[in-house]
């Protein structure tokens, strides 16, 4: 009996100090996981960029030189068949900035991509290609009602991505191709609406059920109780001294250094 109750006292122990200690770890093991743990945002930027002369190129930099290829594929024969097909002058004259603007850009982007070494997409997408059977099966305001929405629609979403790549990228050649994409990609824009057919309703739904659900429902905001004040303009207080203002542009003639040290002698005088 002795020997039975001291060994269940020291098994009972045992369980308490291997509980005690099972717990500890439990406690240590995330610091440690986290403290030698990859696969964050920035090691994954890292991982998956290759070295250039131009600067690093992301995996997100390679997507959009290839998205940017791959809406050439697409738009440029919409905007073709909308110069023919379009029943209004307005719907026409968006076909021919589509046209303009992606033979421009298509011919940036191959020389891009011949520089960075890409491969770079000689057909459109699946959707892509069912976007323009869509197109090729409408007639007359069905047409252009079809083509100013889903040319809308479709600039819409490469829009943003292209100040997401602006914003972040640190390769020159693709910070260069994001700028000449968003001036094409914001004209086409504008002429798409111009033509009236645009439906607003439709693109906000579908960028309120593309994106994700706000944590908590806020009411709606109250409407203003009175009209507001003007604003009062505030008056700056820089804290460092500004150089004269200048009298008169300097000439072209090579004598900009005499003028300008002739009127800077001048002032220090005075």
């Amino acid at each position: 009996m002795r020997s039975i109750s001291g060994r269940g006292l020291f098994t009972g122990t045992g369980l308490i100090i291997a509980g005690l200690a099972a717990t500890l770890v439990a406690l240590v093991f995330p610091i440690w996981s986290y403290a030698d743990r990859s696969g964050t945002g920035v090691d994954t930027l890292n991982a998956e960029s290759v070295s250039t002369s131009f600067g690093p190129l992301s995996a997100q930099d390679r997507e959009f030189v290839t998205k940017v290829r791959l809406a050439g594929l697409w738009e440029l024969p919409a905007g073709q068949q909308a110069e023919d097909r379009g029943t209004t002058r307005a719907v026409r004259t968006a076909g021919e900035h589509l046209v303009e603007g992606h033979t421009f850009l298509d011919a940036r982007v191959r020389s891009v991509a011949a520089r960075l070494g890409l491969e770079l997409p000689n057909q459109p997408s699946e959707q892509q290609r069912a976007w323009l059977a869509t197109l090729s099966a409408a007639r007359g305001r069905e047409y252009d009602r079809q083509f100013a929405n889903i040319l809308r629609a479709a600039h819409g979403k490469v829009f943003g991505l292209v100040a997401q790549i602006r914003a972040s990228t640190r390769n020159s050649l693709v910070r260069d191709l994001a700028d000449d994409a968003n001036t094409t990609v914001l004209d086409h824009i504008t002429v798409l609406e111009a033509t009236g057919l645009v439906d607003f309703d439709a693109l906000a739904r579908d960028a309120a059920s593309a994106s994700a659900p706000p944590l908590t429902r806020s009411p709606a905001p109250a409407g203003p109780k009175s009209s507001p004040s003007p604003p009062v303009p505030a008056t700056p207080t820089p804290t460092y001294s500004l150089p004269p203002a200048a009298t008169a542009r300097p000439s072209d003639d090579g004598a900009d250094g005499t003028a300008d040290g002739g009127a800077e002698t001048g002032d220090n005088k005075s």
